[in-house]
């Protein structure tokens, strides 16, 4: 170390500090002394201390619970091999008396070793003794009752047992064996008494009911976790296979009366359901919702065997709105949110069982397209219950958007909820025709109708904030402090469980809020929210645009079907782009030009033209867009329209393929549009381009009908064009690079033609492109521009390379063998010695190159 210290001053300064230990360990071992004379003197031991190296493997309390555990294991398994083996070669006297010894010891000596705090031992010979009951059970059957029924002895074994165990346990409290168990033996008396009388699944279940209404009452009267813990888990068990097998019942059963009695199964589970969640506000929700779709089963399974089978989905749903009115009665927050999440979960699962009605209405019209104008498409999937399938999706919509305004309890709507119901109602007139039955004609009337209707709505936000609730933004349950309107008129106040409203009530509305507070026309959504509003204009707009598919493939089924949906659809899709904002706005100007392309489509088929003409015809809707585009101007709707009709454009070009003369004709048309298109300043940069494409795709497909295979035929109208461009382009901007301006354009045709001049064996194409490349070249260097030079050269190079490689060829099979290497070398060897006057030069090309643009 750099800052040691000299040797003489480091140790004294060690043996300062081993002096200074040597008095703090001897006043250490003074007070050692002292603390043990005192412990002596109050009787207690030390314990001796233990070094950190030297912990016990296993601590004494796990060892002696293992040894324990053995021990009781062991002995049990001799209790049971005494029993089953050598029971037999005892006489009753004997047997009894064994048994009673063994069993009455095995039961008092923990009493004895709990006195003595041994309170592990205590449960182990208590276990042992529990098992010693069960012996003597089965002991007892096969001396004294061998003729009994063999489940019913269980049951009444099962019963004294569990009756046994819970006094034993009572008297004894510091055991924790005896009440757990005698929790699960209660599970099998009543369940193997029913099973044993012969009554039949109802009566078994009812046994179960009644265990799983016992071990409530155990689980809400005991203190004792593990106790408390088994018993919810037997009534859970128990209750749920009496809910299900009443389920069961009440599904099978054909006639009201046979309907009564798993009614009154699943009832009884309600009420008990409803007890436990009032009386445990822990699980009050889960157990309150369990008791509500009990409720709903029974009363909905009464219901179903008094109306044909169609009706059966709708008969539970109102019963599960009637328990949704439920919640304006005084009960507690618990089971009031699990009473409305039952039916909640009712009417979601009405609501996916009528959705495939709705589903088969949109898509059942696509079958048209399979033969169009054949007659209207004939629906060979039959749904069960489709008929009533549009009243079940109604009756939801109306339950999500009467619920949150006119039961206080349920939470205020979410824009979520606001869109469900809208697009529940929807499907329901979407499947309405089909559950009817109605022809062609009504049912295409119906589908206008609801896309004109959801149209509308997402046209005018404000029609769709009418359609939003008028109370104040609250959370998801009225304040517990804050009255709220009771089924009678009367205020009650939202806690645990409400009453009459006190002295110091305020009045309320019907919807909760006090009269006082300020009432907004529609809660502001808050800051990154969702606008419900705009929300609900979306939804509106989904809606309309899959019925609107869906109205346009029905049209397809018969020529005045067509022309009827197709404008119609035309003319909804036009008023709303007029007055709609937004996405709105796009998506129904969006539409309007695809119902008018297929009008058009429709037009040119009933002229029965063939399918390149059609696409011809086409051409109609991107020069109406241009046409829109040049009077309106920036309006929002231009842009829109030009895409969707230049999408149409597409499609006239693909069915123009067959015929390259129309194809010829489209490109050139769709050419001339584009180009009067870019005449509009805000349109020019894109149009431009995509007019020059057009007409040069044009002239190479009128170049192939007529049989024309030189390539300059076909690069030259893309040279000249570009080259002017590029011209243009640099008269504006000198700056710009030569790349940029000419190389396309020359690239455009040097690289077709000396192809083509590479595998063309005459002379006047290769001299041509070698006249042409110099003349490149030539202005490149003159200019001083970098692309037309490189090009220039490049293809010069290449060009004169073609045209002497034969010559070449001919003075090498001439020379001596020798002379190529020999030459090889001499070059080499000029190179090597010339080295740093080529690297001058290189660098002198390089330096004039980057001169240039």
């Amino acid at each position: 170390m750099e800052n040691a210290p000299p040797p003489a001053e480091e140790l004294r300064l060690i043996d300062r500090e081993l002096v200074q230990l040597d008095a703090r360990r001897a006043q250490l071992l003074s007070r050692r002394a002292w603390l043990l004379t005192a412990l002596r003197a109050a009787g207690a031991a030390p314990a001796p201390a233990r070094s950190p190296g030297t912990a016990a493997e296993t601590s004494p309390p796990s060892a002696q619970n293992v040894l324990l555990t053995l021990g009781g294991v062991l002995l049990t398994i001799a209790a049971v091999a005494f029993t089953l083996v050598s029971w037999g070669h005892m006489g009753i006297g004997g047997r009894a008396l064994v048994l009673g010894a063994v069993t009455v010891t095995a039961l008092g000596t923990p009493l004895l070793l709990l006195r003595r705090k041994l309170v592990s031992t205590a449960e182990s010979v208590a276990a042992l003794g529990l098992v010693l009951t069960v012996l003597d059970a089965y002991a007892l059957r096969r001396a004294a009752l061998p003729g009994t029924d063999a489940v019913a002895y269980t049951a009444l074994a099962a019963g004294v047992l569990a009756a046994v165990w819970a006094a034993y346990g009572s008297a004894v409290g510091r055991l924790r064996l005896p009440l757990p168990g005698a929790v699960v033996a209660g599970q099998l008396p009543l369940p193997l008494w029913a099973l044993s009388a012969g009554g039949g699944i109802g009566v078994t279940a009812w046994a179960t009911l009644a265990t799983a209404g016992t071990d409530i009452v155990i689980a809400l009267a005991t203190r004792r976790k593990a106790v408390r813990a088994l018993a919810v888990t037997g009534a859970v068990t128990t209750g749920g296979w009496s809910l299900l097998t009443g389920l069961w019942l009440s599904l099978s059963a054909g006639s009201p009366a046979a309907s009564a009695e798993p009614a009154m199964l699943l009832l009884a589970a309600a009420a008990l359901a409803l007890v436990a969640a009032w009386r445990a506000p822990a699980a009050a929700a889960v157990t309150a919702a369990v008791g509500g779709l009990a409720a709903v089963a029974a009363a909905g399974g009464v219901l179903r065997a008094t109306v044909p089978a169609d009706w059966a989905v709708p008969t539970y749903l109102l019963c599960a709105g009637i328990l949704l009115a439920a919640v304006r009665a005084p009960l507690p927050r618990g089971v009031l949110t699990g009473l409305a999440a039952a039916s909640g979960l009712v009417h979601l699962a009405s609501a996916l069982w009528a959705a495939p009605a709705a589903l088969l209405a949109l898509t059942g019209p696509a079958a048209a397209l399979e033969d169009v104008w054949g007659g209207p498409p004939v629906h060979d999937v039959a749904l069960p219950g489709a008929g009533t399938a549009p009243v079940a999706l109604a009756a939801v919509a109306a339950t999500l958007w009467a619920a949150p305004r006119l039961l206080p309890a349920v939470p205020p709507p979410r824009p979520a909820a606001e869109c469900a119901a809208l697009v529940l109602t929807w499907s329901a007139a979407v499947a309405a025709p089909v559950a009817l039955s109605l022809p062609l004609g009504p049912t295409l009337a119906v589908q206008l109708t609801v896309t004109a209707a959801a149209l509308t709505l997402a046209a005018r936000p404000s029609l769709a904030a009418a359609f939003l609730p008028t109370t104040q933004e609250a959370g998801p349950m009225p304040h517990p402090a804050r009255p709220v309107a009771g089924a009678g008129g009367g205020g009650r106040t939202t806690g645990e469980t409400a009453g009459a409203a006190g002295p110091e009530a305020v009045p309320v509305r019907p919807d909760g809020t006090p009269r006082g507070e300020p009432v907004t026309a529609r809660p502001e959504p808050p800051s990154g929210a969702l606008d419900p509003a705009r929300a609900l204009a979306g939804t509106a707009l989904v809606c309309a645009l899959g019925s609107a598919t869906s109205a346009a493939l029905l049209g397809l089924a018969t020529r005045p079907a067509t022309f009827i949906a197709l404008g119609v659809l035309v003319a909804l899709g036009g008023g709303a782009a007029a007055a709609a904002r937004g996405l709105v706005r796009t998506a129904a100007t969006c539409a309007a030009v695809v119902g008018a392309t297929g009008l058009v489509a429709a037009a040119a088929a009933a002229a029965e033209l063939p399918g390149h003409r059609i696409g011809l015809a086409l051409l109609a809707v991107p020069a109406a867009a241009a046409l829109l585009g040049a009077g309106l101007g920036r309006h929002p709707v231009v842009l829109p329209a030009e895409t969707t009709s230049a999408a149409a454009g597409l499609v006239a070009v693909a069915l123009a393929v067959p015929h390259p003369p129309t194809l010829a004709l489209v490109l050139a048309l769709a050419g001339v549009v584009a180009a009067g298109t870019a005449v509009r300043a805000e349109r020019r940069p894109l149009a431009g381009y995509v007019a020059a494409v057009l007409f040069v795709a044009a002239t190479w497909v009128r170049l192939a009908v007529s049989g024309v295979e030189v390539p300059e035929a076909y690069t030259l109208p893309v040279t000249v064009p570009a080259l002017a461009v590029g011209l243009l382009r640099r008269r504006r901007d000198p700056s710009a690079s030569s790349w940029a301006a000419y190389g396309p354009g020359l690239a455009a045709t040097l690289v077709p033609s000396l192809l083509a001049a590479w595998g063309d064996t005459d002379w006047p194409r290769p001299l041509l492109l070698g006249l042409a490349a110099l003349g490149v070249t030539l202005a490149g260097a003159r200019l001083r521009l970098r692309a037309p030079l490189v090009l220039g050269g490049l293809t010069l190079a290449l060009d004169a390379l073609h045209e002497l490689a034969p010559y070449v060829v001919q003075v090498v099979d001439a020379l001596p063998r020798w002379l190529p290497p020999a030459l090889a070398g001499l070059l080499l060897l000029a190179v090597g010695a010339t080295y740093e006057q080529r690297l001058r030069d290189a660098r002198r090309i390089r330096e004039t190159l980057g001169r240039m643009r």
